[in-house]
């Protein structure tokens, strides 16, 4: 089999996932009347530390159902112009909330200056002009950040969103798809985050394991809203307990082996760091992924085609960037023996 470094979504269920999804009670969970649904979405607002939760299918559904539980159509949504909501959710929230995206610039380490945010929120008070702009209708940041190389935004820095957007009335969302990856890089529980935003979307199927599903977290009127928006997004689900078995342990037992895919990280990021040509700083390295630059798309395009078929998987992250991510389904070893691969591949100028 490859060593598949593309995404850690490509995790396959551990057998306990695989025997709870087996065992697992059921009800109607449209209803209410699934055990295994309520217990999970219950585990995930205790561990955020917020009133309740809500089941989704996806990282997608679950931004899409929080931004369309706190947007009206024409509100606008500010966001980091290399957020994931911004370049990976096919506009959703634009093409069936008729929402406005604004982004603004978003800095190396994942952050959006709060001076530009500032900037970005249109309020009566700032001029006449106010009544020409789309009204702001929620904040977005995203923790830990895909296209930043998988860089922690701290806790401070939430607090000072957080501060910014209670002076102007704003509900924070988090897209913490990768947010488990966070805490557990800087040793603090996911609260240290959580306690600054409105909401929070955790994904179970990127390095927990989980084979689908992700998690929408926030207060108890913000739930019910969105409970409204999964159903009409087409997400009320039967019987879903089955699928929400797997996320009861992904949240149970997978969270502190979070560490040993941030030190296979390490070992691949020191390894390409090392090649002739190749431009990738260390110390953007701070958990799963690894993203490093080639001189130019077409080499790039040139040593992801040669390392598939020598047996690696990489994925091609535009303009001559590459992108490696370590999840469950790789040990030291796969990525010692990736980095041998990439090496020939490399020195060959494939």
């Amino acid at each position: 089999m490859p060593i598949d470094l593309r995404s850690d979504t490509v995790t396959l269920p551990t057998d306990e996932m695989r025997q709870a999804m087996a065992t697992a009670p059921v009800g109607d969970d449209v209803f209410g009347e699934d055990p295994t649904v309520n217990a999970l979405e219950a585990l995930a607002a205790r561990m955020t530390g917020k009133e309740e939760a809500l089941f989704v299918t996806s990282g997608t559904m679950g931004n899409l159902g929080s931004l369309l539980a706190h947007c009206g159509r024409g509100q606008e949504v500010i966001l980091g112009d290399e957020s994931h909501i911004y370049h990976y959710e096919n506009g959703s929230a634009s093409a069936l909330g008729g929402m406005v995206m604004h982004p603004v610039p978003t800095s190396p380490d994942g952050t959006l200056p709060l001076a530009a945010l500032e900037k970005a929120i249109h309020l009566p008070s700032h001029n006449y002009h106010f009544y020409h702009w789309a009204p702001p209708g929620a904040i977005c940041l995203e923790n830990t950040h895909n296209r930043c190389g998988g860089a922690i935004l701290s806790p401070s820095y939430f607090a000072e969103v957080a501060d910014l957007a209670r002076r102007h009335g704003l509900p924070v969302h988090l897209d913490g798809a990768r947010l488990f990856n966070a805490a557990v890089a800087c040793g603090r529980p996911v609260t240290d985050w959580t306690q600054h935003v409105t909401s929070v979307q955790l994904c179970l199927s990127k390095g927990l394991a989980a084979p689908v599903g992700s998690m929408i977290c926030g207060p108890a009127a913000f739930v019910d809203r969105a409970r409204r928006m999964r159903k009409i997004l087409g997400g009320g689900m039967r019987q879903a307990g089955v699928i929400a078995a797997p996320g009861i342990v992904a949240l149970s037992k997978m969270v502190d082996r979070l560490a040993e895919d941030h030190a296979n990280a390490r070992i691949l990021a020191e390894g390409v760091a090392e090649l002739p040509g190749v431009s990738l700083d260390l110390a953007t390295v701070q958990t799963n992924i690894v993203v490093f630059q080639v001189p130019g798309v077409a080499a790039a395009e040139r040593l992801q085609a040669a390392a598939a078929e020598a047996g690696v998987l990489l994925s091609d992250f535009g303009a001559g960037r590459l992108r490696m991510v370590t999840h469950h389904g790789i040990c030291a070893a796969d990525c010692r023996q990736a980095l041998a691969v990439i090496r020939n591949c490399w020195t060959a100028r494939v």
